[in-house]
């Protein structure tokens, strides 16, 4: 039996989703069904255009209306991020799904979208044989106390600070 484990990518610097997305990839590419849900982002950017090649195994859903602007989140982006709660959760205990990948899940918690109770009885009832990776800027220290692999990604440099905007097939 394979055992799955919990992976969280948390920290500051670029790399987090992206690192989320490959083990995705590599999941389907050994034939692993994945599920994909993704917190606050909303619309198609270059790495869904990629998934769609591989919907027989990899399965994205999205639930937020986009970023969160700094007057804080609105009704909608609550209402969207809870709805994803119930569907995120079917799809960890389904057995449908080998891996599920939840992005943003630690923004959408520091925002209080949702409760990091719930996001912790995923990782306490998920079944053995499930992978689940959360993502996300400032992972919960609980959170982390739970996970089996964290990684934090710390920003050294980059180059958004000298005016490089998100370039297709790079950051979107």
């Amino acid at each position: 039996m394979r055992r799955g484990y919990v992976q969280v990518y948390t920290g500051d610097g670029k790399g987090k989703t992206t690192a989320a997305l490959g083990l995705a990839f590599r999941a389907a590419g050994a034939g692993l069904k994945v599920f994909i849900a993704q917190f606050i982002k909303k619309g198609q950017y270059s790495e869904h255009k990629a998934l769609e090649r591989f919907s027989d195994l990899i399965t994205v859903r999205q639930f937020g209306h986009g970023f969160i602007l700094d007057d804080g989140p609105t009704e909608d982006d609550i209402e969207a991020a809870r709805k994803g709660m119930g569907q995120i959760g079917e799809a960890i205990r389904s057995g449908a799904y080998d891996m599920v990948v939840v992005d943003e899940v630690n923004v959408a918690l520091f925002y209080h979208l949702i409760d990091v109770e719930e996001v912790l009885r995923w990782i306490r009832e998920k079944p053995e044989t499930v992978e689940l990776v959360l993502t996300g800027r400032n992972a919960d220290d609980r959170i982390i106390a739970e996970a089996d692999l964290v990684t934090e990604m710390r920003e050294i440099k980059h180059y958004y600070a000298k005016g490089v905007q998100a370039r297709v097939g790079i950051e979107k």
